[in-house]
């Protein structure tokens, strides 16, 4: 169907994602991950996603810096991003959905929430 790419500098909330994501009914033909938003760049300029699940607070670079630079290549302005995170409400997420994100997800989260937010946007 489809390639979702889930950036989260935590392995362990990564594969709780993915089984959240499958959970709520989403089956995507290939998952990807990145563990920050140097990796995710890395990632989509050799595989384009059709949605990225990203969180906030990462090293390196986090998810506004990455959403900054997502929208400074062309390439890759149109993919959606969804942020997940803890931090909802707060002055960085209103950042990140200035920058272009399409929704957030707060941790802890569940399968049906999953289910609703990208039910929108897929």
């Amino acid at each position: 169907m489809s390639k979702i790419l889930i950036i989260d500098d935590s392995s362990t909330m990564r594969k709780i994602v993915g089984r959240a994501l499958r959970q709520a009914g989403f089956e995507f033909e290939k998952t990807l991950e990145a563990a920050d938003g140097q990796q995710a760049l890395d990632v989509l300029r050799e595989t384009p996603v059709d949605i990225i699940l990203s969180d906030i607070n990462m090293p390196n670079m986090n998810g506004v810096e990455f959403l900054q630079a997502k929208n400074d290549d062309p390439a890759l302005q149109s993919i959606p991003v969804v942020m997940i995170s803890t931090e909802t409400g707060s002055d960085i997420l209103n950042q990140a959905l200035e920058l272009g994100a399409k929704g957030s997800i707060k941790k802890p989260f569940t399968p049906d929430l999953i289910k609703e937010v990208l039910g929108k946007i897929l």
